[in-house]
């Protein structure tokens, strides 16, 4: 497999605030466009940032992957949503073959270059990890993931339970709206809800 057109790649650091936002799935058309599978359906970062910083598959797939190693940084050239996801096109990328040696790729932006949010509005990111307490203080869970439900968002928390005297992890979901959520303090890494622990 032939490798993409030399000068399309920089070799980088990748940023401390970096934050991994999707992977290249596989590529569109035939004039160097790759089609994005986001890992969230928020992807407004991903095309508020003309700079993208890419690493190699995670080891499981990237079998026979040589198109770069280490990380490396890209200028996106266009970017647009289409039927079936987004896809973009890199600076110096013009042709199918050098899209599909792409495949797997991590797409990484850094936090710092995020659009800012309206008041009450947040980032998923920015929820992950996050412990959710009750207005009586009973500690609910941390969130591990959110997962969207058409026009609003639900929280996945993860939790430990004892059952027949042993520990095991369990999830529970709220969700995300302003009936259950009272505020959300990422400064104390905190969100308070209006929900019980046995509902």
């Amino acid at each position: 497999m032939s490798s993409p057109t030399p000068g399309v790649f920089s070799a980088s650091a990748l940023p401390g605030d970096a934050v991994e936002l999707g992977r290249i799935q596989d590529p569109w058309g035939l004039k160097g466009w790759v089609h994005i599978l986001p890992h969230s359906a928020d992807t407004e970062a991903l095309f508020a940032s003309s700079q993208w910083f890419l690493q190699p598959p995670e080891a499981r797939f990237a079998r026979g992957f040589s198109a770069f190693s280490g990380c490396v940084s890209v200028t996106v050239a266009e970017i647009k949503v289409h039927a079936d996801g987004v896809v973009a096109r890199l600076e110096g990328m013009d042709d199918r073959t050098a899209a599909e040696a792409l495949k797997g790729v991590r797409i990484f932006v850094p936090r710092s270059a995020f659009p800012a949010t309206p008041e009450g509005e947040y980032y998923w990111v920015d929820l992950i990890g996050l412990d959710v307490v009750n207005r009586e203080g009973v500690h609910l869970g941390v969130v591990r993931d959110l997962m969207p439900t058409g026009p609003t968002s639900v929280l996945v928390l993860e939790y430990t339970e004892t059952v027949d005297g042993k520990a095991q992890v369990a999830e529970r979901m709220i969700p995300f709206v302003s009936a259950y959520v009272d505020g959300v303090d990422q400064t104390a890494r905190r969100i308070t809800v209006d929900w019980q622990a046995d509902y």
